[in-house]
């Protein structure tokens, strides 16, 4: 029997043969047993590929520094060490980061008050493995690409415990709008929204990041799909997705044209805004109506966090048609989580699911590339100027990189 391990740049560490180790480094106890082997692992505890990765000493992140619902009030760009991976951790460099509504909700503390600044920012990153632990390294390998939902993701590089990870076949930000945006539409609308073939779904802020994939899942199921949206370019967006009846609330009476065009009502509503869009949802739900709140983005800037509806006349308007207001918040759905990503990926692979993103070269300032450009991007997106999944990148590929 022959056994050989490696260890940066393919260098071999030591060897077992027929049971003798023979090593060429100072790695101490090795015991075979039975045909299982035994390391002492106490020499390291992680695998760094510094001269393949170039993995410089320092990097930039950004840091929640104070509690505020003004994302650039709230978060200050740092300089600090680069991190070293624990044994069930990997070393990511990230080239793209995901910005989502909820950013300005954690720097509010909105989700844990018991966590107190100083604490990291950003929630998914796509990019190459340059380290690794021990026990990450029967997984995975440096080079490997991974995109990944955990906190700390705004940081050129990050350190993600494995199984917190994703293995994708190449560092695309296409793959970056499934990880939250693409799994609460997934989820959301398979368990909440209970869809039947040719029920009529209402999709608010449908050109958005978690928008565009729900007009897509309703449209598989065959349904009739009817989006919001802000501008003539976004309707155009939604036509090429599937949906049936865009709206451009700019220059269409939302309301008006649903009483019109749907007078029996609407059968699912995947809602994100909030506020005087969400008292509309409820007005025009159909009988056995569901309204799924996936967020209220219209209340995140504000003080409180939450917009206002007219919810003392909520219980007698669900009475009456045996609607339902249901909601939906993708931590208390990780179970679903495995199932939707492999799900998506073979949907995208075959391209049958369209991933839209946005990097903002359209904006004013050009193209979100950089940490300095996450500040840029959360108010491009609160601007409501995206077409799909608003998307930074951190670091343009280089020369030395694997990929």
């Amino acid at each position: 029997m022959s056994t050989s391990f490696l260890l940066r740049n393919g260098k071999r560490v030591f060897s077992i043969i027929g049971g003798v180790c023979r090593g060429t480094d100072a790695l101490s106890r090795v015991h075979f047993i039975s045909r299982r082997f035994i390391v002492d692992l106490s020499y390291s505890t992680h695998f760094m590929d510094f001269k393949g990765s170039s993995i410089p000493s320092s990097m930039k992140k950004l840091v929640v520094t104070k509690l505020s619902q003004n994302f650039r009030d709230a978060v200050a760009l740092q300089t600090v060490p680069v991190p070293t991976p624990g044994d069930g951790d990997l070393l990511v460099r990230n080239r793209f980061v995901g910005i989502n509504a909820s950013d300005i909700n954690y720097s509010a503390g909105r989700y844990d008050p018991t966590v107190k600044p100083p604490f990291d920012a950003g929630f998914e990153g796509i990019g190459e493995v340059v380290g690794l632990g021990l026990s990450a390294s029967a997984r995975y390998t440096v080079g490997d690409t991974v995109a990944y939902f955990a906190d700390g993701a705004f940081a050129e590089y990050t350190v993600i415990p494995m199984m917190k990870t994703v293995p994708v076949p190449a560092v695309k930000p296409e793959f970056l709008t499934l990880l939250l945006s693409g799994a609460t539409a997934y989820i959301a609308m398979k368990r909440l929204g209970n869809l039947v073939k040719g029920e009529t779904v209402l999709v608010t802020a449908a050109a958005g990041g978690t928008g565009q994939f729900a007009v897509q899942f309703a449209k598989q199921a065959g349904c009739h799909v009817v989006g919001t949206c802000s501008s003539n370019e976004k309707a155009g967006f939604l036509k090429t997705i599937g949906c049936d009846r865009p709206i451009n609330y700019t220059s269409e009476d939302l309301s008006a044209t649903l009483r019109r065009e749907y007078p029996q009502g609407l059968d699912v509503v995947y809602e994100s805004i909030g506020g005087r869009i969400f008292d509309m949802a409820v007005n025009n739900l159909a009988n056995k109506g569901r309204l799924i709140v996936i967020g209220f983005i219209s209340g995140y800037q504000t003080a409180s966090g939450v917009p206002t509806v007219k919810g003392g006349t909520l219980p007698v308007k669900l009475l009456q048609k045996s609607a339902s207001v249901r909601g939906f918040f993708l931590p208390h759905f990780l179970s679903d989580y495995k199932e939707a990503m492999g799900s998506m990926m073979q949907m995208f692979a075959k391209g049958k699911l369209v991933c839209e993103v946005d990097c903002g070269d359209m904006a004013p300032e050009g193209r979100f590339v950089g940490l300095e450009s996450v500040f840029r991007a959360v108010d491009y997106m609160y601007a409501g100027k995206n077409v799909g999944k608003v998307v930074v990148e951190v670091t343009p590929p280089s020369l030395e990189s694997k990929l």
